[in-house]
């Protein structure tokens, strides 16, 4: 195909010939990109031209509003407005996506769905996609990932569910973002799952297409494309950003990965296994289903945290709350077994028993390990760890987020086909394993053969070692065989930062503040390798503390222990 304008593309609407028609959408957007480059003349004077008219407001406007003449087939454009400078909305239950006194700048909003139609059971489905198209843009482009099931088509602000402050598009950075393939009003929603190409949407497609649109949109407004590309996300988003690693390696310059559930279908049977071996040890209910908010309490809970500081806390040379040598930490919490009767400041063996079995990681009948164990750490003691697990029914109805979020997208999209009246709690997991194979072909980024973006990408990945979800072990051993599969020179591209005290993307007794993208920028752009990176946290006020590159650890040697330079980052 020549070098044209994918504005020029014929104006279809319809939903007639759909695989050929997105397949065009997506020559399209690649040749918008991809003339440009190949065009340099062309190129200079467009870029020229859309510089000159950058410094009249009503120009960016205008160019805004020409948006919706954007033209592939099957996009259905939503919206393409400027949006005045002004603070950002953020999401129930996130933290604000800006830092205090910051503000979004003047930028263009565009929205649109590629493909938009109907399930067989009424779901929204088709890949919506958000751009934010700073007036005043540096030059880059990032491209935020999602969470939990996606389903809501998230304001594409770059701040990664607020941690990221400011966020990229208050930096200058073009931002997109997607749904993943379907729109819900929750990102619990597993109903998407029961439509096949919704699944494959979702587990990877979706991304693909929306980062296609994103950047031919980019080069539309500005007259360029982006000089540099960043994908930064955490939880699914985190999964998002291993995949682009491992199918679209040569989409992004830079790829930073938080608390990822790259090997989700696993995850998902981990989930399964926690409410299933805390069953064991709760009370029934008056129709004999278990009651989990019974089995622990959060006050147990605190006073498992507080041995494992006792017994750990110093071991990196320093007791202050923080555990930074996990690996030398070999808890066992059956030295606060009762002697008697139950109190305060002891576990009965059942509880010790069911402790024991949720951080031990699900295995099959002969003991073999089905995903990874979770590291002993302050974070324990946190509300979100208990609300994962145990919840608060005081039924047998399950209200834990393992029961919900976990047990709808293992029925409706770990399993192959869907089973939504399957009965989690008698999975079996030597025999059910096999019902998980065909969805983590699919949506698992499992792969360390990343070679094509080796040669050209960055990758940062960091995980809360008090994840309460997904396990920072599995994140280190998958760090593990990338090492023994491209060797040594591994540090040279791909790094991993663990967290201690964090719990899921943030929170927990840590420092759990700090910036990746600034991190992936220097290492990108100026080849500045992030050998520490300065953390902060509010559980922790006017301390700092360096996170590590695997597998080195944070060891106080002397001097301010609130100073992250009184540490050296060693093995």
């Amino acid at each position: 195909m020549g070098c044209r304008s994918a504005d020029k593309a014929p104006k279809r609407r319809g939903l007639q010939g759909p695989c050929l028609a997105i397949g065009l959408s997506l020559l399209l957007a690649a040749a918008s990109s991809r003339c440009l480059a190949e065009s340099p003349a062309r190129a200079v004077s467009v870029a020229g031209a859309a510089k000159a008219r950058g410094a009249n407001p009503a120009d960016a406007a205008a160019r805004c509003r020409a948006l919706h003449s954007f033209a592939m087939p099957q996009l259905v454009i939503e919206e393409a407005r400027i949006v005045p400078a002004g603070p950002a909305q953020s999401l129930p239950g996130e933290q604000p996506a800006t830092a205090r006194g910051k503000m979004l700048p003047e930028h263009c909003l565009f929205i649109a769905t590629l493909a938009p139609r109907s399930g067989a059971q009424g779901q929204h489905l088709g890949i919506g996609v958000e751009v934010r198209l700073p007036v005043n843009w540096n030059g880059r482009f990032a491209f935020e990932g999602g969470g939990g099931l996606d389903g809501l088509l998230r304001p594409s602000y770059g701040s990664v569910f607020g941690s990221l402050r400011p966020p990229a598009l208050a930096r200058g950075f073009a931002v997109a973002s997607t749904d993943g393939g379907h729109r819900s009003s929750s990102m619990l929603d597993p109903n998407f799952a029961l439509d096949q190409q919704a699944r494959i949407d979702y587990a990877y497609n979706a991304v693909d297409k929306a980062t296609l649109i994103a950047k031919a949109i980019v080069a539309r407004f500005y007259g360029r494309s982006p000089r540099r590309s960043y994908f930064v996300g955490c939880s699914n988003g985190g999964r998002q950003a291993m995949t682009v690693a491992e199918r679209m390696p040569l989409q992004f310059d830079g790829v930073v990965a938080g608390d990822p559930t790259f090997r989700f279908t696993r995850v998902n049977l981990d989930q399964a296994w926690n409410e299933v071996v805390l069953a064991r040890s709760a009370p029934p209910d008056a129709e004999g289903r278990p009651i989990l908010s019974r089995v622990m309490s959060q006050a147990d809970l605190r006073l498992v945290a507080d041995a494992v500081l006792k017994q750990c806390d110093a071991l990196d040379g320093l007791a202050d709350g923080i555990i930074n040598d996990y690996r030398a930490c070999h808890f066992d919490p059956v030295v606060l077994t009762c002697g008697r009767a139950k109190s305060s400041s002891c576990l009965t063996s059942d509880q010790v028993t069911a402790l024991k079995a949720l951080m031990g990681g699900p295995h099959d009948s002969q003991g073999r390990p089905l995903y990874a164990a979770f590291p002993y750490d302050a974070g324990i003691a946190e509300p979100a760890f208990y609300h994962m697990h145990f919840g608060t029914s005081a039924n047998g109805i399950l209200n834990s987020a393992d029961g919900t979020l976990g047990f709808g997208s293992l029925r409706y999209f770990s399993m192959t086909p869907p089973e939504p009246g399957f009965d989690v709690m008698h999975l079996d997991f030597d025999r059910d394993l096999q019902r998980l194979e065909e969805t983590a072909m699919i949506s698992d980024a499992n792969s360390v053969y990343l070679e094509s973006f080796a040669r050209h990408g960055k990758l940062i990945l960091y995980h809360g070692l008090s994840d309460q979800g997904l396990s920072p072990l599995a994140t280190a051993a998958w760090y593990d065989r990338l090492q023994a599969a491209n060797g040594e020179h591994v540090g040279h591209w791909a790094r991993l930062f663990l967290v201690p005290g964090m719990t899921h993307c943030g929170g927990g007794p840590a420092t759990d503040e700090f910036d990746m993208l600034s991190a992936i920028e220097d290492w990108v752009e100026k080849d500045r390798a992030p050998d520490r990176i300065i953390a902060t946290g509010k559980s922790f006020q006017g301390v700092t503390r360096p996170l590590c590159p695997y597998p080195t650890i944070a060891r106080y040697k002397g001097g301010n222990p609130q100073d992250e330079k009184s540490f050296a980052c060693e093995k």
